[in-house]
Parts: structure tokens; C-alpha cells; sequence
């Protein structure tokens, strides 16, 4: 098994260099030359830092918590009329794009008002109209809208609501309370 001849690094080099100009060269043999030092690196040029107390932290977003729906008692109190509804938004014969946008603005003003449970009546639906298309998709998209993480920064939860206020055609939608800023 042959082995391989190792390349001698610079720095063992100059340490055998040293250690043979100790010994005396065998006949017809002389003192190993020194390989030439490769240049210095040229320094990077020096900017200013600037002074910085600590390193900013790494702030980790918190995830979002899943959507509540209504516990068992507000159900029954707004369904009795015993808990007013803070505002309603009515999304019939609306084309998708403008019952986004009216939504998105109306929940953002009502949440802007600190209300907290607000109806979105969307209609029920359901069948085919003249030309062959499905008709509810309000009643399907509402609640993908609701739960999508633009609107989820004011939307606690929602849920169908009661018969009085529309049944299936018509959704309550819990807002997160308005944090307040200003010191007055």
C-alpha cells in the first residue's frame, strides 16, 4: 500500500526549516529552501459602527388563536333580544368583490366603535339561478373571509345565527375588544 506524499503547510515549512538549520546536511544533500510567505491580506477599511446598547431582539410573532364561537348563554341572550347587537351589515345581491370590500370596511369601523358582537346577514342561497350558477356563495365565502389572518386581528369568532335574526342566512361575529392608545 503506497502512501500519499502529504503537501507540508506553510507554517510546518517554517517549523522544519528551523529544525533542520539545527542539524548538520547529509553529504549531497542541502538545507530544504523556505517557501516564499504569500502576501498579507490587505485590511478591510474601517467604517464607523455605530454604538448600539444591546442587540434588538428577535420578536416572534404569536400565533393566532383559534376562532371561539359564542358560549351557550350570549347565544340565547342575543337570540331573545335580551343582548343588543352592536351593529349588522345585510350582503344581499352583492357581487363577491363588493360584499368584501363592504364587509372588511364595516367590520373595521364597528371594531374603530368598540362594538363587540355584530350581525352579517349574507342570505341563505341555495338552488341555481337563471344562468346556471350557484347561487350562496356569500353564505360559503363569509366565513373563509372571517377566518382569514387579515381579519383575524379583530375576529374573535363567529357563528350562524338564531332563527330570529336570519337562522342559516345569517352569521354573529364576535370582535376583539379596540386597544386604546391615546392617554386622555
Amino acid at each position: 500500500m503506497r502512501r500519499r506524499k502529504r503537501e507540508l503547510t506553510t507554517e510546518d515549512a517554517h517549523v522544519w526549516h528551523y529544525v533542520a538549520r539545527q542539524a548538520k546536511p547529509l553529504p549531497g544533500r542541502t538545507l530544504p529552501e523556505l517557501p516564499e510567505e504569500p502576501p498579507a491580506p490587505v485590511p478591510a477599511p474601517v467604517t464607523p459602527a455605530i454604538p448600539v446598547s444591546k442587540p434588538p431582539k428577535k420578536v416572534e410573532p404569536r400565533p393566532i388563536p383559534p376562532l371561539a364561537p359564542l358560549d351557550r348563554r350570549a347565544r340565547r341572550d342575543v337570540a331573545r333580544g335580551l343582548q343588543p347587537l352592536d351593529g349588522r351589515i345585510d350582503l344581499h345581491g352583492l357581487r363577491q368583490a363588493e360584499a368584501h370590500r363592504d364587509l372588511l370596511e364595516f367590520l373595521y369601523a364597528m371594531h374603530h366603535r368598540g362594538a363587540k358582537l355584530v350581525l352579517v346577514i349574507t342570505g341563505k342561497g341555495g338552488g341555481v339561478d337563471a344562468r346556471g350558477e350557484e347561487r350562496g356563495v356569500l353564505r360559503r365565502l363569509v366565513p373563509h373571509w372571517l377566518a382569514d389572518p387579515a381579519l383575524r386581528t379583530i375576529v374573535l369568532g363567529y357563528e350562524a345565527s338564531a332563527p330570529g335574526h336570519g337562522g342559516e342566512g345569517a352569521l354573529y361575529v364576535r370582535l376583539r375588544r379596540a386597544r386604546r392608545f391615546d392617554k386622555a
